[in-house]
């Protein structure tokens, strides 16, 4: 296999596992052949080239797990994807039955440097064009866009990435519990979750989530709040152990 295809193919898989895992949970191979359509032969095969490399911990028995390194990975391919959406979608006007598969072609082939300035260009989408699929936040290291893109206008070269196991409030579970590490949006977003109390490193605490893409009822500061869907999207966390 050629390198080019073979990288394609290490991203392809941990891209389906960090759609599938969530907090260090594991996969079946049964339920990844699935999802990929392959056969689990094929996919055992490849579980266990993942776990030489580390970017996954994997166990016949148990199935696999992200590690830091494959989840870094995950998240930046599935944000690369989520990005080609919704700029076929945005920019082309290409029909939503469509933009998937497309994207699908397109998002392995996209560098460092282009990858910043679609984000740029698409104004820091944080949801692909079904509107349910939240993107992966960019660059954790920075609290928000506007701290990040302000340091762009500062630095020259590439911007590193945070390694981090982080999660949106909207993808947690009732009674899961983390401190904040990012918040995304426009001033008038970051400035209103700050007034709310949700700061770095404040802990919140999933009071409930309802269904149908309704609100997210958080503890924080001893505060109760709900949150809208699209807001509780724009910030992460790091789960605290209960």
């Amino acid at each position: 296999m050629l390198e080019n295809d073979r990288l394609k193919n290490t991203e392809e898989y941990l891209e389906i596992l960090y759609k599938l895992t969530r907090n260090g949970e594991r996969v079946s191979t049964s339920a990844i052949a699935e999802s990929m359509n392959f056969t689990p032969v094929s996919v055992t095969r490849m579980l266990q080239k993942l776990d030489g490399e580390r970017y996954i911990n994997y166990s016949p028995n148990k199935g696999a797990s992200l590690t830091d390194k494959g989840l870094a990975m995950g998240k930046r391919i599935t944000r690369k994807y989520g990005w080609f959406e919704r700029f076929l979608y945005d920019i082309l006007k290409i029909k939503k039955n469509s933009v998937q598969k497309q994207a699908c072609e397109m998002e392995y082939s996209l560098s460092d440097g282009t990858e910043k300035a679609l984000c740029q260009l698409l104004e820091h989408p944080d949801r692909c064009p079904d509107d349910y699929k939240p993107i992966p936040a960019n660059d954790l290291k920075y609290l928000s866009c506007e701290e990040c893109l302000k340091q762009q206008k500062k630095e020259t070269g590439e911007i590193g990435t945070l390694e981090r196991n982080s999660f949106s409030l909207s993808d947690l579970k009732e009674g899961d519990m983390g401190r904040t590490v990012f918040i995304r949006g426009n001033h008038k977003v970051i400035r209103r979750l700050l007034d709310m109390g949700i700061t770095p490193n404040a802990t919140i605490k999933i009071r409930k989530v309802a269904p149908l893409g309704g609100p997210v009822e958080i503890i924080v500061r001893d505060s109760n709040l709900a949150l809208g869907r699209s807001i509780a999207s724009d910030v992460f966390v790091e789960l605290i152990e209960k």
